[in-house]
């Protein structure tokens, strides 16, 4: 076994909620999953922070208070990088997060889950990047003003489909997301959205947390059809280590870094290792018994190891592929 299974690797993880209002301090090793100090005694070099937007009622008043939230929670995730430089550092681009690492600091990267922040307003596009958003998940669970969700929500009025995938605006979406540099993030995303949106986009999109439907049918994960999508269009599925996507009915405290290598190995298998990295969900119902927060990531590590994964690929699944598509995003700006 290696020692330090992360010495000298970058690691990134996807996709991180943060406590909302009101949380512990992310500079002080506390009750979250995720805090500063976590992250160094983990290893992990670079955080995807997502501004978490539930699904509301589809009005001015709703899509005014998720862009409010948004944008609320997008200036809690800059704070984790103060100017005194004892935090994280603020890192929306591939070299940043890299000057980030050679630094010794933590890579804070501001992304949005739920394009309901956006509302039917294409403008809060270019708001959210200049913000340094480098992702936003299309929908949540419930439908939007951009996409069809894999869980509707009965109680705001969801049928199964409403816009057959994408609607128009979320075709707009797309293509202005592709022209600002920004991610598509296709978890939570119905199968018809998805699967549009890895069509349409001139980057390829990335799913930032999911598991693979074979080894667990829930509507959040990816089946055989979504994975094979993504190695034809150059795009991602980032595993993610929510109980119930990794086994049915299972609870954190039954599952182990075991299970989420089973899904890992599963889409290398699919789709190669170039395809797959690694979002935990943690702060926002992630986690499994020897990996509840973000200080126990060497044990994920380790388990790639035992597995017979050479370091060059736990590289790639730990960070370079998301650096390598984070870099594709930058160069189709226009």
């Amino acid at each position: 076994m290696i020692a330090n299974p992360h010495d000298g690797l970058m690691a990134i993880d996807t996709h991180v909620d943060i406590p909302w209002p009101d949380g512990p301090s992310p500079f002080e090793d506390g009750p979250r999953c995720v805090d500063l100090p976590k992250l160094k005694a983990g290893g992990i070099a670079g955080v995807c922070f997502a501004a978490y937007v539930p699904q509301g009622p589809r009005d001015a008043a709703g899509h005014l208070a998720a862009h409010a939230r948004a944008c609320a929670m997008l200036d809690e995730i800059a704070a984790m990088a103060p100017a005194s430089g004892h935090g994280g550092m603020l890192a929306p681009t591939a070299d940043k997060i890299e000057a980030a690492f050679a630094a010794g600091r933590t890579a804070i990267i501001p992304a949005i889950e739920n394009g309901y922040a956006i509302g039917k307003d294409i403008g809060a596009l270019d708001d959210f990047a200049a913000r340094g958003v480098r992702y936003i998940t299309l929908t949540h669970n419930g439908h939007n003003e951009i996409a069809d969700a894999a869980i509707p929500l009965p109680r705001l009025g969801d049928a199964q489909a409403e816009h057959g995938g994408l609607s128009a605006f979320g075709r707009e979406v797309v293509a202005r997301m592709n022209a600002l540099g920004m991610l598509i993030d296709v978890s939570h995303a119905a199968k018809t959205s998805m699967m549009q949106a890895a069509q349409r986009s001139r980057v390829p999109v990335l799913a930032t947390h999911s598991c693979m439907r074979a080894l667990c049918d829930h509507p959040r994960n990816l089946d055989d059809e979504q994975l094979d999508m993504l190695k034809a269009t150059g795009g991602l599925v980032q595993v993610t280590m929510v109980s119930n996507f990794l086994r049915p009915k299972a609870r954190a405290a039954e599952l182990s870094v075991t299970d989420i290598v089973d899904h890992i190995d599963y889409a290398v298998r699919r789709i190669g290792v170039e395809h797959v990295g690694i979002g935990t969900d943690f702060d926002g119902g992630g986690g499994v018994s020897d990996f509840m927060n973000a200080a126990q990531a060497p044990n994920l590590t380790a388990e790639l190891f035992r597995r017979g994964y050479e370091k060059a690929d736990v590289a790639k699944i730990w960070g370079g592929n998301f650096l390598r598509l984070l870099r594709q995003a930058e160069a189709a700006r226009v």
